[in-house]
């Protein structure tokens, strides 16, 4: 078994590292958590390098900085039946297939990818991104392999 191509709006399965944490000096997320896929390009030697928005339970300060994703959109991709948001003001950039990708079902690679998220859903993830990047409101947090 192969993993899944990383396409942009994939929602995988993912080991995030918060800003925070990144700023306390961790090297590893503490928790598996939904990602968003935003970005998908290729450095020069060809390596896929994926950027992912964070998926989370608690509701943004700002709305203008989080997507929230429909109770529908979380069934079909197997997602509990909290309300969830797409955080905005960071993300994770790492070289596909990297490390803190996690399986749902024991050693079945294609289990790191829950499906895709609605077209509707996200044009409005990016036009909302856009708007963040545009305000500096966004960081990318490195990842290390």
């Amino acid at each position: 078994m192969s993993f899944p191509q990383p396409v942009a709006g994939l929602v995988i399965r993912y080991s995030y590292l918060w800003r925070s944490e990144h700023l306390r000096g961790q090297e590893e997320g503490v928790k598996d958590r939904p990602c968003a896929v935003i970005l998908v390009t290729a450095d020069n030697e060809g390596d896929k390098i994926v950027t992912v928005l964070p998926i989370t339970h608690t509701p943004p300060q700002n709305p203008a900085l989080a997507v929230e994703i429909p109770h529908a959109t979380k069934c079909r991709l197997g997602l509990d039946d909290e309300r969830s948001w797409i955080v905005l003001t960071e993300a994770n950039r790492f070289v596909w297939p990297g490390p803190d990708l996690r399986f749902s079902r024991s050693g079945d690679t294609e289990s790191v990818a829950y499906g895709l998220l609605p077209s509707g859903l996200f044009n409005e993830l990016k036009h909302k991104l856009v708007a963040a990047i545009s305000a500096n409101s966004m960081r990318v947090v490195p990842r290390t392999d």
